[in-house]
């Protein structure tokens, strides 16, 4: 056997117990109720078996006693049923309650631990594992383990036992009759082994042609912007039809396999009857069996081949459940690239001064980034950062504010590594602004406290007067109180930036990222901007990423990059008196605003 196919039975193997032990802590926390569930599992199956055997004596021994004028034995029979019954019934609804009380809370708690996972995964992971992967695990593989727990999981449960119950009295009543039952049981046991194979590549299938065409609809509906504007809609809609297609055919041969499954264990379970009667009934003609006990045997055999089709269409759930658990526990299972430290460093009140110290920085499977930087921005300074793409300007951002860690050498703020702050003292410290300029779905004066949540209304109204956006929120329909949609639907680019500048201004960092915070705008909507940047940027620290020049006027300082390294250094003056390759984008744009 190859190496590759080692790995590939060791990878299984450790999904299968990682997938096993979640399921296990998910499930330790009610074993109480567990234990419950499976006494009043007991009783309703004990309940149901009891049926026939009291049938057959009804038959053989309360009617001959009724003939002879004695009712007693038929009034005992019967109230023995009716107790079995209400037993059965009841027994039965208390434990279809307690599995769903059970299969809730391990659905509750797993919803929380994949939400709480996405967000505690550093940033690596979102920039890897699509948005429709991560959507997927939080909808189609919980819908997936939902159906085993809620039903199939109960179902087995029930029936596994009435099957076993079933055939004990089968055997107690009349061992023959139980031979006859074990000869059939042959052909529905190969029957359901095949079924269990081919059910296991069906809904593999199936679970694969359904998360492509999530993922598929996620992407589009994210990208709709670029479909809508590159004409691609023809292209995107044939794509999504090839994967709905996929997932229409996928069903079509899980249903199509259910449906050879099913009517031949009834084939199978009827033929069995008809074995039983003709064997039981001449065994009845010679007097070898009785009547009661014949009707019981029917009874028993038919019942006990119900339960083999539940047990069968379990098998499907548990395939599609158990390939959702391991993906889930594989998602579980990833730790963060960027950890918390054993013993944090306070920084209670953060100076600002940022010092890059022979970092080099990778990004995983990738090539070196920045080779080896040194660098040191004093509190209050205000850097921009310039370059042709790729020349290492964001992943310097990402470095300052922690969403990676150096490959080697450190980062440090007022002399601590980042790696040995606290990350709710890092977050107070450092904030980035993104030119994206994310607004929650909610209202206008949540989105701006969203870094300080018990911040007054006063204090939100003072940060958004003083990044100048005080004058078009009053303006809108409910003030503060307006609800900007996702992503900021009732407000434009440059209105949606301002607000998450009055965010960062409440934050009140010691350091402010800005990672092409305006490259988004138009002429006036950037205008507009610039005057809430002055007041944004005044006493504090700045790293400034952009292409516009614009934005650089105002810096105390320039650095040029390029390839990962410092290629120029200086104030927008120096460098443009320099005549280096600042100086030549300074004048290309002041060519382009002629």
């Amino acid at each position: 056997m190859s190496t590759t196919d080692d790995l590939t039975r060791d990878e299984s193997r450790e999904a299968r117990t990682r997938s096993l032990s979640l399921l296990g802590t998910l499930l330790r926390p009610h074993q109480r109720l567990l234990t419950w569930s499976g006494v009043l599992v007991i009783a309703s199956t004990a309940g149901q078996v009891a049926g026939p055997a009291l049938v057959a004596a009804t038959v053989d021994s309360a009617l001959p006693a009724l003939d002879a004028g004695r009712h007693g034995p038929l009034v005992t029979y019967g109230a023995l049923l009716v107790v079995a019954a209400v037993v059965a019934g009841l027994a039965n609804g208390a434990y279809v309650r307690a599995a769903a009380q059970i299969s809730q809370a391990v659905l509750l708690e797993l919803r929380r631990r994949v939400f709480r996972q996405t967000q505690r995964l550093s940033l690596e992971f979102h920039e890897s594992y699509t948005s429709g992967r991560i959507i997927s695990r939080q909808t189609s593989d919980l819908e997936a383990l939902r159906e085993l727990l809620d039903g199939g999981l109960t179902g087995v449960v029930s029936s596994v036992l009435s099957m076993v119950f079933t055939a004990v009295g089968l055997a107690l009543i009349d061992w023959r009759s139980a031979l006859v039952l074990a000869v059939a049981m042959v052909p529905a046991w190969l029957l359901t082994r095949w079924f269990q194979r081919r059910s296991q590549l069906f809904y593999r299938q199936q679970r694969t042609a359904s998360a492509r065409l999530i993922v598929k609809f996620v992407e589009t509906m994210t990208g709709m912007r670029a479909v809508q504007a590159f004409r691609r809609e023809a292209t995107t809609e044939h794509d999504y039809d090839r994967f709905a297609e996929e997932y229409r055919q996928a069903n079509l041969d899980t249903f199509s396999l259910n449906g050879r499954y099913q009517p031949g264990l009834v084939l199978i379970g009827n033929l069995t009857v008809v074995a039983a009667l003709a064997y039981g009934g001449w065994r009845v003609f010679q007097g070898d069996l009785t009547v009661g006990v014949l009707v019981a045997a029917l009874l028993y055999v038919k019942r006990f081949f119900q339960p083999i089709q539940q047990v069968g269409m379990f098998y499907n759930s548990f395939q599609s459940a158990a390939a959702a658990l391991e993906k889930l526990s594989a998602l579980l299972a990833e730790e963060p690239t960027v950890v918390e430290p054993a013993t944090p460093v306070p920084l209670r009140t953060a100076r600002g001064d940022v010092r890059l110290d022979h970092v080099t920085f990778r990004y995983p499977r990738g090539p070196v980034v920045l080779p080896d930087l040194d660098l040191h921005i004093p509190a209050g300074q205000t850097l921009a950062l310039v370059g042709t793409t790729g020349a290492g300007k964001s992943t310097l951002a990402k470095l300052v504010t922690r969403f990676y860690d150096a490959s080697s050498g450190h980062v440090r703020l007022d002399d601590v590594d980042v790696r040995d702050l606290a990350t709710p003292d890092l977050r107070r410290a450092v904030v980035m602004v993104t030119q994206e300029a994310y607004l929650f779905s909610g209202s206008v004066r949540e989105n701006i406290a969203l870094g300080r949540p018990d911040a007054t209304q006063a204090e939100i109204e003072a940060a958004a007067r003083a990044v100048g956006a005080h004058g078009f929120i009053t303006a809108m329909p409910d003030g503060y109180d307006t609800d900007v949609n996702k992503r900021g639907g009732r407000v434009s680019a440059g209105q949606r930036q301002l607000l998450s500048f009055a965010r960062a201004f409440l934050a009140n960092p010691a350091v402010l990222v800005l990672d092409e915070a305006t490259s988004s705008l138009d002429i006036p909507g950037e205008r507009l901007v610039q005057q809430g940047l002055k007041s944004l940027l005044a006493g504090r620290t700045a790293i400034i990423i952009a292409h516009r020049l614009s934005t650089v006027a105002g810096a105390d300082r320039v650095l040029v990059m390029e390839h990962g390294r410092i290629i120029e250094d200086g104030t927008p003056a120096q460098l443009i008196a320099a005549d280096g390759h600042y100086a030549r984008l300074h004048n290309a744009w002041q060519d382009s605003l002629v």
